[in-house]
């Protein structure tokens, strides 16, 4: 079989999905684009001949190419789909794509910022306005303690003098730490540091002034409502555009920045696992990466033998 046997059938098959299953001509572009990369590899060879070894070829030639996974993944997904079609059309043993994987999305290591400009970002004190307080306390607790926006914002404040309230999250200010409630229900207890306990303690000065339907919530908005998770991304990232940074700040940079600067200085990632409620080690081992970059820089930076 010749190459433009095969493009006549990859012809056939678009013409098909065009006819049939009326597809978008941009989809049908990207599918055409696809096959006609599966006939240039098969040149004369028949594409009914290819075998999953050679399928397997044709994608690791694409990954040593620097193609990124997202785009071999739908390669072979429009592959499999035309030799599913082929089938019903020559004798073929089996569709050569099944059981070939895309290789692993690399996974993106979480940002973190440097020291000083995390402790620039929420020790700025701005106005003395409840709305203000209540985002600088909200703001240092987070790179405090490492909290999950979501276990912020359900914190209370508890009243140990009433046995009727219990609370599955809350602030213990004379303890300087917080009982948080994260996922799957795992309760954990984190220290909360000095310069978060004092603008907790500014904040909790004017919190009872808003205090109406939900007198136990720890941070309530102007409403007098239990702040939500969306106002604290939207207040965060007006803070960070206000001080001037120019990255995308939202809450969990914050607590990947905790993360990160605790492992810098301890290298006890068992004690960042806690902290962090993380069920398991391999989901706080991203930040080894995260510290082996910053230790990486200082080596390029400060070593003899590094500098060019």
């Amino acid at each position: 079989m010749s190459s433009s046997d095969n493009l006549q059938q990859v012809h056939t098959y678009l013409e098909g999905l065009r006819t049939q299953r009326q597809l978008s001509p941009n989809t049908l572009s990207s599918y055409a684009l696809d096959l006609a990369e599966l006939a240039e590899f098969a040149q004369e060879r028949a594409l009914s001949s290819l075998s999953y070894f050679d399928v397997r070829q044709l994608t690791s030639q694409l990954h040593a190419k620097q193609l990124n996974p997202r785009s071999i993944a739908r390669k072979l997904s429009s592959w499999r789909g035309f030799f599913a079609w082929l089938i019903q059309q020559v004798e073929m043993p089996a569709n050569p794509v099944e059981g070939v994987k895309a290789p692993k999305k690399s996974k993106s290591l979480p940002k973190a910022l440097g020291t000083d400009d995390a402790v620039h970002l929420v020790a700025h004190h701005g106005s003395d306005q409840a709305s203000a307080l209540a985002d600088r306390a909200m703001f240092e607790l987070l790179y405090s303690s490492g909290l999950r926006v979501s276990e912020l914002v359900a914190l209370d404040v508890r009243d140990f003098s009433n046995s009727q309230y219990t609370s599955l999250a809350w602030l213990d200010h004379a303890q300087a730490e917080v009982h948080v409630t994260g996922k799957g229900n795992k309760q954990r207890i984190v220290p909360v540091g000095k310069p978060a306990l004092a603008a907790l303690q500014d904040w909790l000065a004017v919190r009872p002034s808003l205090v109406k339907l939900e007198p136990h919530a720890l941070f309530l908005n102007e409403r007098g409502t239990r702040m939500s998770v969306r106002s604290v991304q939207l207040r965060l990232k007006a803070h960070a555009r206000m001080m001037g940074s120019t990255s995308d700040v939202h809450p969990h940079v914050l607590r990947h920045s905790f993360a990160t600067h605790v492992l810098q200085s301890s290298g006890d990632l068992r004690a960042v696992q806690e902290m962090l409620g993380h069920s398991s080690i391999a989901a706080t081992q991203v930040y080894t990466a995260l510290d082996f970059q910053h230790l990486a820089k200082v080596y390029d930076a400060t070593h003899p033998r590094a500098k060019k």
